[in-house]
């Protein structure tokens, strides 16, 4: 399984981006992904979740800004983010559960993780 982020960059406050995560060697037809971010020195942070059937889950500092979504046909998961904000800048990594854990919500579910994507939001 391999996944790999694109669509990082450096963005003024205010702006948006949307980041991709492509998707190989996954199978599963149900399962949970997730967008994660991480501050050099600071505790990793789950951002984004969604079951590949539909339901979506946000921390309350994107809820309203940022929307998670993947298209299941060509297997891309990605991130609109909107409204960006200085404390939104991190490295943005994708993340898969396996199918046998049914809580998008818990990190440990989280093994197969991609190279991460850095987004600066100035």
């Amino acid at each position: 399984v391999q996944l790999v982020e694109s669509g990082g960059g450096s963005v003024q406050v205010g702006g948006s981006l949307r980041l991709s995560c492509a998707i190989s060697g996954w199978t599963y037809q149900s399962y949970c992904m997730a967008w994660f971010r991480q501050v050099p020195g600071s505790e990793r942070e789950r951002v984004a979740t969604i079951r590949t059937d539909g339901p979506t889950a946000y921390a309350d500092a994107v809820q309203g800004r940022f929307t998670i979504s993947k298209d299941n046909a060509q297997n891309v998961l990605y991130l609109q983010m909107n409204s960006l904000k200085p404390e939104d800048t991190a490295m943005y990594y994708c993340a898969a559960a396996p199918p046998e854990w049914t809580s998008c919500t818990l990190d440990a579910a989280y093994t197969t993780w991609g190279q991460g994507t850095q987004v600066t939001v100035s």
